[in-house]
């Protein structure tokens, strides 16, 4: 019987279905729902671990440790995670699987909750594996499956790559029978294939060279590369972008088609297709993967390729049925016209949320400086650079505050004050202080501690309270400049004289605001209410 699921939740389910024992992620839209849909669905498969990881790379070693051990583990991130995991993702292809390894990433076109839309595909390729890219959930399910099937035939991890509107947009997925979990543990019986000495490496790498013709041969074979040669316009659609195709073009429709959705790019279709046409549009959901390798540098004689690259399509943001018809020069589908006019509605921090205090405290407290620096970090707070605070001036990446500020302060500015959260933190931010520490920078570091990972649905923190407290002080922070605040309205001027106190020491003072997220602590109370009520006597 078919389930109605995210494309999020169609990986979860064929991740389960294949007999994974372990779930391994950091939480990251778009990819958060994976690892949420498998924590539900454990207690009713049994057996498979799935906890949130410090960060992306953490995750992927764990994973990678399960498949040394012999069984079936999936990693899960958004496209910015894979830059955190790219050293053992880059060299588990040279390692190799045991148990099948499955590396799911979530781009994110458009940048709906991301500072980049860079295309995983690219990964891919640099790695030298096997690459799926599902064009609904259905594929994302059965995708997801065949990729344990092949990462332990061919020894190697395999990617799957969804992206924004396929993993939250839901459609009926039709389940195949679940695989029987193996629980026992067959570890790698030659441990020097993953010992990456150069010696070992080098031969390992070879191995890696001499499997492309069979990863090559797997994607011209797939069946899920589709080839329909008709009239002599061809459109090549990857992944996602093949449902704007089918919209645009309606059935019946007269130009060739091939959707490519397995790699590496299968030369033999795409030669097929360019032989029977005169021109050929590229449509694929992200950049311009595969139209710039079939431009090459000089293009193909005599054939007109036409993509994101010439303008065609935009060349960045998501693609639409709209803009698809625009690239094939059609018309536009007559739809009801766009209200205009409507009023924006920016995001904005939660009525009641601890950082609002806190960075009224800090512009406060910074008020009379002639400049000042205000580094941030990736997290709910990141809009404190929207008004009314205005109080942040940089965003780059998960735990770049910290050592952005110690770069400042190394040229000379003052003050310096980065914003960081509890989770980022000790996601990314905890290398960065240790030489903060070390050097006795003069910046003043604010950790927002609301007990929760907020921005991706308040999932489970690392360090929070006296636990982050203990952590900071082994990482060398002195205690006489590490100070806690409760940030709330009626301890403002308190906090505001501790906050200007602290920026004025010449070296590095540590400022723990902490006060739970007032979403977390909505959560928390609904659902003491629901235990309550069902602990009363009927």
């Amino acid at each position: 019987m078919g389930e109605l699921l995210l494309g999020d939740e169609a990986v979860g389910l064929a991740a389960l279905h294949a007999g994974i024992r372990g779930a391994f992620s950091y939480p990251g839209t778009p990819a958060t729902e994976i690892l949420e849909f498998i924590q539900r669905r454990t207690p009713k498969a049994g057996g498979v671990t799935c906890d949130w990881q410090a960060n992306e790379k953490v995750a992927y070693e764990e994973a990678l440790g399960m498949s040394f051990a012999g069984k079936r583990a999936i990693v899960t991130m958004k496209h910015v995670g894979l830059n955190v995991a790219a050293d053992p993702f880059v060299n588990s292809a040279l390692t190799g699987a045991n148990g099948g390894l499955v590396v799911v990433v979530a781009d994110d076109p458009s940048m709906h909750s991301s500072q980049n839309e860079q295309d995983t595909r690219y990964y891919g390729e640099f790695a030298k594996i096997l690459m799926f890219e599902p064009s609904n959930q259905q594929e994302a399910y059965d995708m997801t499956r065949e990729a344990f099937v092949l990462s332990e035939q061919l020894g190697l991890p395999v990617l799957v790559r969804l992206v924004t509107r396929l993993a939250h947009s839901r459609a009926i997925v039709e389940p195949s029978e679940p695989a029987a979990a193996d629980d026992e543990v067959r570890l790698v019986q030659t441990t020097a294939d993953w010992t990456l000495l150069p010696v070992n490496a080098r031969r390992r790498f070879r191995r890696l060279l001499d499997l492309q013709p069979r990863l090559r041969e797997i994607a011209e074979n797939s069946p899920h590369n589709k080839l329909e040669l008709s009239g002599s316009k061809g459109i090549i659609a990857t992944g996602l972008a093949a449902n704007y195709v089918l919209e645009a073009i309606g059935a019946g429709s007269q130009f060739s088609l091939l959707r490519i959705t397995v790699y590496p790019t299968p030369a033999r279709l795409v030669q097929k297709l360019v032989d029977h046409c005169d021109q050929i549009t590229v449509i694929e959901e992200g950049y311009p993967f595969v139209e710039s390798r079939l431009n090459g540098l000089l293009g193909l004689p005599g054939k007109a390729i036409r993509g994101r690259l010439t303008g065609d399509l935009p060349p960045d943001g998501e693609l639409n049925a709209d803009l698809v018809r625009e690239g094939l020069g059609m018309p536009p589908l007559d739809r009801q016209p766009a209200v205009d006019n409507l009023p924006l509605r920016p995001p904005a921090l939660c009525q009641g949320c601890p950082h609002c205090d806190t960075f009224k405290a800090i512009l406060e407290a910074t008020d009379s400086a002639k400049t000042r620096v205000l580094f941030s970090d990736i997290g709910c707070y990141t809009l404190g650079a929207l008004p009314p605070y205005n109080a942040v001036q940089s965003c780059v990446d998960m735990g770049s505050s910290i050592a952005m500020a110690h770069g400042a302060a190394k040229a000379g500015a003052h003050p310096v004050v980065c914003t960081i959260g509890d989770s980022t933190f000790t996601h990314s931010g905890m290398t960065p202080l240790i030489g903060a520490a070390r050097q006795d920078a003069n910046i003043t570091v604010f950790i927002l501690d609301n007990a929760t990972v907020g921005m991706t649905g308040g999932q489970e923190t690392m360090a929070t309270g006296r636990s982050l407290l203990e952590l900071l002080k082994g990482l060398g922070v002195k205690e006489d400049h590490l100070i806690v605040i409760d940030p709330k309205p009626s301890r403002h001027e308190e906090n505001t004289a501790i906050v200007r106190k602290e920026i004025e020491h010449r070296g590095l003072s540590v400022i723990v605001a902490a006060r739970p997220c007032v979403q977390a602590v909505r959560k928390m109370a609904k659902k003491a209410k629901a235990e309550k009520k069902a602990a009363a006597p009927a």
